[in-house]
């Protein structure tokens, strides 16, 4: 068997296609229905989710939070400055893409549009090691500074009304760089909907890295670097999954993010992802 290719998952995507803005309400979003046997499909909307589950079954949503990662600043040479964040490292330093003319020196400053300072400590891989010069919480500077780093197939600047709208309505813990998507569907009349079935909710956190928005370079699929992403896949869902597959019903993935985390934990490993 040939190995497999980038070219080998060309399709075309008319960009009048790709929505620019989110609908008002989450669950009218489009879901298709794929049944496990045989055509015909469904096109129907993720409001009609509870018509394919049963009671018994465990929805696993990604509760990870995502933050204003993307910040734009002048370097202490006078050029321009788009930094990306990819991870929260601790204290006041993070790893970050930065996007510049000339790459950024260890030693160097950036001082953001908003006046604060940041320096650059040195590289590791692809990403920057960079410290805010700051005694402020650095949650509390990114909610102020930054701004959301929408997906690249959104062909506009993120507004105010992205802090809440780019994030899922079980958003708990801080620190992915783009929004678990299908999570994003999910509105309260949904879940209330789900519950109300007897569907089960559980909790895995995948906090999603800068490698989403990276292109692959290379063609063969077999030579391209995955990033590795924080996940925790804790003791209670574990127990919940048990106690599910115990009793018959079906343990649900919400999107790739959950999909991952559950398969790497199955494995009893770290995966890069």
């Amino acid at each position: 068997m040939p190995a497999l290719k980038k070219s080998d998952f060309h399709f075309d995507l008319p960009t009048e296609l790709i929505a620019q803005e989110p609908l008002a309400e989450r669950s009218a979003s489009r879901l298709l229905v794929v049944p496990p046997d045989a055509p015909p499909y469904a096109d129907r909307q993720v409001r009609d989710l509870p018509e394919y589950l049963r009671a018994g079954d465990l929805l696993v949503f990604n509760d990870t939070r995502v933050i204003p990662a993307r910040l734009h600043g002048t370097k202490d040479t006078g050029g321009r400055v788009e930094i990306l964040l990819e991870r929260l490292v601790g204290g006041h330093e993070v790893l970050a893409q930065v996007g510049a003319s000339k790459s950024p020196k260890p030693g160097g400053r950036i001082t953001l549009d908003e006046g604060t300072a940041i320096e650059v400590l040195g590289r590791e891989g692809e990403f920057y090691r960079l410290r805010f010069l700051t005694d402020e919480p650095l949650e509390k500077l990114l909610l102020r500074a930054g701004r959301m780093p929408l997906p690249p197939y959104i062909q506009r600047e993120a507004g105010q009304a992205d802090l809440e709208r780019y994030q899922t309505l079980f958003a708990r813990h801080t620190g992915a760089v783009a929004a678990p998507t299908a999570g994003l569907h999910f509105d309260q009349p949904l879940l209330a909907a789900l519950e109300a079935k007897g569907v089960q909710f559980g909790h895995v956190t995948l906090h999603v890295g800068a490698g989403t928005f990276q292109p692959m370079r290379v063609d063969s699929i077999h030579e391209h670097v995955m990033h590795s992403e924080w996940l925790n896949v804790g003791a209670e869902l574990c127990q919940q999954v048990a106690r599910t597959r115990g009793a018959g019903g079906r343990v649900i993935a919400v999107g790739t993010t959950v999909v991952r985390a559950l398969e790497t934990a199955a494995r009893g490993g770290v995966q890069k992802t």
